[in-house]
């Protein structure tokens, strides 16, 4: 049995609906921990037509079969679509709560439902998103924001940050150490032997021999030969505008930034595409969306997003915990 925590994310967006519909859904053999409100969900239930029926319980510890329990920490009657400075709070409260859980090892994996940088950051919390804080938390020296569905998986060098500047945030040194950890995380979470590894370069046709921009020349092929000789299988830069009708090529591809990444990737599978972040210290998976706050309330979000993050993170707790049992022989 797998532990998976859950935390509700913004209670005003459509994170309750979507985890209320869900939950027939989820395999059955697990145990599914949700950080919420109790009000919230018990509303959002009775509004869907749904029975839900949730254990509540303080700690994973108490948890000894497969199930749906609350750990019932900020029990407001929140409102769909009216996000507020408490929401914004609640959400940093559940999210901290499955965090510090999953570090002392009391849940196997997190998913994370979508909280609004906007209001997280009004109600005191630090960071712009999820990603910058679990990876201060889990101590990670690197770390890649990964988005996936069956087809395809991209990793970005970088994220969240002005396309004006890319360029001067993109290092030789970043390339290698990125595309080190995610070879070495396919190999242990994936169980993918040898990867195959795609690198797309930065400007149109990856620069066209330095006739486009010399970035490619000056520092990403420059990072793509010491990766070979390390014995990473990469390609050398390949041009965006073609280089994801080759998908069925290669295992994964590093994108340079946010977009030139996902919007192929939510083109191909917009409604099954997971974020999971390489390099934490546990396993964390979330839906490839926002908090959808303009459809709040409206019984009209799709949760399927969130049902392949919940599986992606059940069946990576099961390849950790088979290949620790291994380990342990």
């Amino acid at each position: 049995m797998v532990k998976v925590g859950i935390s509700l994310g913004d209670p005003s967006g459509i994170s309750p609906e979507i985890l209320v519909k869900s939950l027939n859904k989820l395999p059955k053999s697990n145990a599914y921990i949700i950080y919420g409100g109790k009000k919230v969900l018990d509303k959002t239930a009775k509004n869907l037509g749904l029975n839900v029926n949730f254990t509540v319980i303080k700690s994973p510890e108490e948890v000894k079969k497969p199930g749906y329990y609350l750990i019932n920490i900020f029990d407001e009657d929140f409102q769909p679509a009216s996000p507020s400075v408490l929401s914004g709070k609640a959400s940093v409260i559940f999210l901290e709560s499955a965090v510090e859980d999953v570090l002392n090892k009391k849940t196997d994996a997190i998913v994370t439902l979508p909280i609004s940088k906007r209001w997280i950051m009004e109600a005191g919390f630090k960071y712009a998103g999820h990603t910058d804080y679990l990876a201060e938390v889990s101590q990670a020296k690197e770390y890649v924001m990964v988005l996936m569905c069956k087809k395809l998986k991209v990793g970005l060098i970088t994220t969240h940050i002005p396309l004006k500047d890319v360029p001067k945030s993109i290092t030789t040194q970043k390339i290698i150490s990125k595309v080190k950890l995610i070879n070495k995380e396919l190999k242990e979470k994936f169980a993918i032997e040898k990867p195959k590894i795609a690198i797309v370069g930065l400007n149109p046709h990856a620069s066209d021999n330095s006739n486009i921009g010399d970035e490619e020349e000056r520092i990403i092929i420059p990072a793509v030969n010491q990766l070979l000789n390390e014995g990473v299988d990469i390609t050398y830069p390949l041009s965006a505008d073609t280089a994801f009708n080759r998908y069925k090529e290669f295992d994964f591809y590093v994108a340079m930034y946010h977009d030139q990444g996902l919007i192929p990737l939510k083109l191909m599978c917009f409604r099954k595409a997971v974020n999971i972040t390489f390099g934490l210290k546990f396993i964390r998976t979330s839906p490839d969306h926002g908090t959808g706050y303009d459809i709040a309330g409206k019984n009209v979000a799709d949760p399927s997003s969130f049902i392949e993050a919940v599986k992606l993170a059940v069946k990576l707790a099961y390849n950790t915990q088979n290949k620790n049992r291994l380990q342990n022989v």
